[in-house]
């Protein structure tokens, strides 16, 4: 009975890890068995001896070495792929490497792959459920996926500018109120309760005046407003409108109203 660690050849992690040249990667990428790979490329040539052209390779039966070689060629002229020499490390911004020797880790490559061609996952870097979980995917149905989710963007962005411009709004009113509440308190038109309060004071001043009231005696001499908030308060007890904090208010302001009065 074979161990695991004898059947375990590591797939994802080489997939990770491996040192691939631009032949070599764009044939794996073409769906070429590792174990021809070799034979592929000795049969295939490159398009030029000068510049780019000795990183694109093209072989007479696999079609796709040519445009799947340029592509990847092209991202390392671009640095979209970090490259380096056969170890695969990676040389500082613009150092050279002749174009045979540039090499490059499989994670780098998944990675541009991803962003380059989303609907690409070859099966040397991918492993197999994200293969499957885009294998019905079309270029029309991504598309419109990424249109779909670019408009729920803008929406989502337009929803929070207007939300802050609301908010900030609600503010400003907010300030109007309080500033508004500041200037009338004191001076509120009277509704149904105050109207009954002012009627229920006015006869007990009505009947303090007459000597009217319950307690009240014929010539009383009050000798100031606080005298006399107090024998009101003391005269109708929990009478709604008459306490004293109530009192305090209006009366000043009342004789004010009557000395205006014209």
């Amino acid at each position: 009975m074979n161990k695991q660690w004898e059947t375990d050849n590591c797939a994802e992690m080489r997939a990770h890890y491996t040192v691939y040249s631009i032949p070599q990667a764009a044939a794996l990428w073409c769906g070429i068995p590792e174990n021809e790979v070799l034979d592929i490329l000795n049969e295939a040539q490159q398009i030029s001896q000068t510049g780019i052209g000795r990183s694109i390779w093209r072989h007479p039966s696999v079609g796709c070495l040519e445009p799947r070689s340029r592509a990847i060629a092209e991202a390392i002229e671009s640095g979209e792929i970090p490259h380096g020499r056969e170890d695969g490390r990676p040389v500082a911004p613009g150092e050279h490497v002749a174009h045979e020797r540039r090499h490059f880790f499989g994670r780098d490559l998944r990675n541009w792959i991803k962003e380059a061609f989303p609907l690409e996952k070859p099966e040397f870097l991918f492993y197999e459920i994200e293969r499957n979980t885009t294998s019905d995917l079309t270029i029309d149905s991504y598309n419109s996926l990424k249109a779909e989710n670019e408009m729920l963007t803008r929406r989502i962005e337009k929803a929070e500018e207007e939300f802050r411009s609301l908010r900030s709004e609600k503010e400003e009113l907010e300030k109007e109120v309080e500033s508004l509440r500041s200037q009338f308190e004191g001076n509120e038109p009277p509704e149904a309760r105050s109207e009954v309060a002012y009627q229920i004071l006015i006869g007990a001043l009505v009947q303090t005046v007459l000597g009217d009231g319950p307690k009240t005696k014929k010539h009383l001499k009050l000798k100031n407003q606080t005298a006399l908030i107090n024998f009101l308060i003391e005269e109708y007890p929990k009478k709604f409108g008459i306490s004293q904090r109530n009192l305090e208010k209006k009366f000043p302001l009342a004789r004010t109203v009557l000395m205006q009065a014209t």
